[in-house]
C-alpha cells in the first residue's frame, strides 16, 4: 500500500468520524428543541451535557487530523471530511445558542402558566 493511499484512507477514517460524532450531537441538539418545547426542561439539558460529549470528541478526531498536517504529512482532502468539517461547524454553531433558546422556551413556558 503506498504512503497516499494509507493517508487517504487514515482521512476518510477521521472524517466519518468527525461525521458520526457530529451527527450524534446535533440529533441530541434537536430532541432536546423538542424537550425544551414540550417543558421538559431537565432532559433538554441533560441532552445538551450529551451533545457535549459528542462535540468533544468529534473535536478530537479534527485535531488528529490538524497534527498530522502540522507534523509536515500531506493530508489530502476529502469530500467526507468537507462533510465532516460542515456538520462540526454547524452543530457547534447550534451548541452554542441552546443555552439562551432553552432559556427562552422556559421563559415562554413559565408565562403562559401563569
Amino acid at each position: 500500500m503506498t504512503n497516499t493511499m494509507k493517508n487517504s484512507e487514515d482521512v476518510a477514517t477521521i472524517g466519518f468520524s468527525i461525521v458520526a460524532y457530529a451527527g450524534d450531537a446535533r440529533s441530541d441538539l434537536v430532541e432536546a428543541l423538542r424537550c425544551a418545547k414540550n417543558g421538559n426542561f431537565d432532559e433538554a439539558r441533560r441532552l445538551v451535557k450529551e451533545a457535549e460529549k459528542s462535540i468533544n470528541l468529534a473535536h478530537n478526531a479534527q485535531t488528529k487530523m490538524l497534527t498530522k498536517e502540522a507534523n509536515g504529512e500531506n493530508v489530502t482532502l476529502s469530500f467526507i471530511m468537507a462533510h465532516g468539517q460542515d456538520t462540526l461547524m454547524t452543530t457547534m454553531l447550534l451548541k452554542d445558542q441552546m443555552d439562551t433558546i432553552l432559556d427562552l422556551y422556559e421563559r415562554v413556558f413559565v408565562l403562559e402558566n401563569r
